[in-house]
């Protein structure tokens, strides 16, 4: 599958009579909301887990220093947290482009913080996406977010970013303050020069 999935999200839904649309954020949808939106709510999914293992070569790195950014990938009995939006579908026009390194646009059932549940979409890059990157043991994952940066900024800021929203939710995410706590442990060597 291409890279730049845009078109093929904008052929996979009709959003014909739909004044509006739950979509689930987990990354840098939490705290980067350069969109409009009708509601917000905390929320989670369940059966996903969020794993650093998508390249980004669009927003946080280059192609030819990718940098990594979250994805979901499938694990019974996980919990994911995260951020719903209510939205006009119109909004998906730019989260399209957005979202484009690899993402699509999948149905999903989100739970909402405070109880209830609805039917809405989320964003996943799975791993036949051209830009997917997949497992590294995360000193080795802190190692490539440190040195990437692209257009959006650096890595280092989406993983900063990602972990402070997640603590203001309440979210137990292992594998983001791991790979924290290596990041903020690369950085003080690399300013005391050990």
């Amino acid at each position: 599958m291409s890279a730049d999935t845009t078109e093929l999200n904008r052929q996979r839904y009709d959003f014909s009579g739909i004044e509006s649309i739950w979509l689930f954020g987990y990354g840098s949808l939490i705290y980067k909301v350069d969109f409009p939106f009708l509601e917000q709510r905390p929320a989670f999914i369940e059966g996903w887990t969020r794993r650093f293992w998508q390249g980004s070569h669009d927003h946080r790195g280059t192609p030819e220093a990718p940098g990594r950014v979250v994805t979901l990938i499938e694990q019974p009995g996980a919990v994911c947290k995260g951020m719903a939006f209510r939205v006009s579908p119109d909004v998906f026009e730019h989260l399209d482009v957005r979202e484009k390194n690899g993402y699509l646009r999948l149905d999903t059932t989100l739970t909402f913080g405070e109880g209830g549940q609805a039917k809405g979409l989320v964003y996943i890059a799975t791993e036949d996406n051209e830009a997917f990157l997949g497992h590294a043991p995360d000193a080795d994952i802190a190692r490539q977010i440190a040195s990437a940066s692209g257009p959006s900024g650096t890595n280092a800021e989406y993983l900063y970013r990602l972990a402070e929203s997640l603590r203001a939710l309440g979210a137990d995410c292992p594998h983001t303050f791991s790979i924290e706590s290596h990041l903020r442990c690369t950085a003080k060597k690399d300013i005391s020069g050990h």
